[in-house]
């Protein structure tokens, strides 16, 4: 087949909605397989989706398109043909990215192709194309000198104008009449011959009046037959992308297989990183526990401290009664020493007083 997949991928399909044109609507209940198909035969590219056996997406890529990121996930195109916006819905921003390269690598092998069909139509060389009613593209509105004919309708090329009907009426009158030499005569020939292009020309404004009715009728059929041409070409289009599901299955199957991988090895991450986030919890609780278990260790130090404070001021302060009380003593003691020493100096006196008495008395 001439058009076949090149590129699939899965996406959440939307279109603007006609009425408000501002808000989206779903056309996909679920993510459908989005594919970039190209038509190698007419060198065309066009963006697919089915949603079972229902076209949603059948848009051909112009040069005039653009692939729009309006967030992350999220991308949008107007397709000026179906006179639509269409809008993609990803998983990933990656996937979203993947998908607006495509677009823009496809519009400009698209805006290529133009460019040298554009080339190739416009060379000298190349072959004028031929329409199937070739007499149609002549203007039958035209003036009386390049009218249409039955004989151009009839595929001739012969042409018949007011000119050359005049030459054909005139040289076979001058073959077959002879030249007249009176003017009565020669009135009557040019009555003849106002009266035969009178009658030429009646003739030819009916031809060219009905060449009109039979253009506007062969434009109609024309369009007809597109319209039936473009439902058959859509119809044919749906049936090849039907036909095309297979690749796209495949497609679509290793990437949900890798997909699958990606999510495992993540979940994998994420299960380790649970476990890490869990040992830290723990040891977090440990940590908790020994905190508040200091914490009241130090409330029971702060209270006994505060009572060793008390007690040290309670012995600080009988420290200093002793103190006091030991001065008192000592003072009472210097003042008995004191006495004492007069009192033993009155009894030396004393004694010696009387040891002078008893010598006197002996003597």
């Amino acid at each position: 087949m001439g058009e076949q997949p090149i590129f699939s991928t899965r996406a959440h399909v939307f279109q603007i909605d006609p009425s408000t044109k501002k808000n989206w609507v779903p056309t996909s209940k679920h993510s459908v397989t989005v594919s970039y198909f190209y038509d190698s035969t007419r060198t065309v590219y066009r963006i697919i989706s089915l949603d079972g056996s229902k076209a949603i997406i059948n848009s051909t890529i112009t040069p005039n398109m653009s692939f729009t990121k309006t967030s992350h996930k999220f991308g949008q195109w107007a397709d000026s043909r179906a006179n639509t916006v269409y809008g993609l819905g990803f998983s990933s921003e990656a996937h979203l990215s993947k998908f607006a390269d495509k677009f823009a690598e496809f519009k400009e092998a698209a805006r290529l192709a133009k460019e040298r069909s554009q080339e190739l139509t416009s060379s000298p060389s190349q072959r004028k194309p031929v329409s199937c009613f070739p007499r149609l593209k002549e203007s039958a509105m035209g003036d009386l000198q390049s009218p249409v004919t039955p004989e151009s309708i009839n595929g001739t090329d012969e042409r018949v104008t007011p000119d050359t009907a005049f030459n054909t009426e005139s040289r076979a009158e001058i073959n077959t009449v002879p030249f007249p030499h009176s003017s009565t005569s020669i009135s009557k020939h040019w009555e003849a011959e106002l009266a035969a292009l009178k009658g030429n020309n009646a003739k030819l404004t009916a031809a060219l009046l009905e060449s009109t009715a039979n253009v506007k009728q062969w434009k109609q059929q024309l369009a007809a037959y597109q319209d039936e041409a473009e439902r058959l070409h859509k119809r044919v289009t749906e049936l090849e992308c039907v036909s095309g599901q297979t690749a796209g299955v495949k497609t679509q199957k290793t990437e949900l297989n890798q997909t699958i991988e990606e999510l495992e090895a993540e979940l994998k991450a994420r299960e380790e990183e649970l476990e890490k986030l869990k040992q830290e919890v723990e040891e977090a609780s440990q940590l908790q526990t020994q905190r508040d278990s200091l914490t009241q260790k130090l409330q029971e130090t702060e209270l006994r401290n505060v009572e060793l404070e008390c007690q040290l001021l309670d012995l600080e302060q009988r420290l200093e009664n002793r103190r006091l009380e030991r001065e008192s003593f000592r003072r009472s003691l210097r003042s008995l020493l004191e006495l004492l020493h007069r009192k033993i100096f009155q009894l030396t006196q004393l004694r010696d007083s009387l040891t002078k008495l008893m010598e006197s008395d002996s003597s």
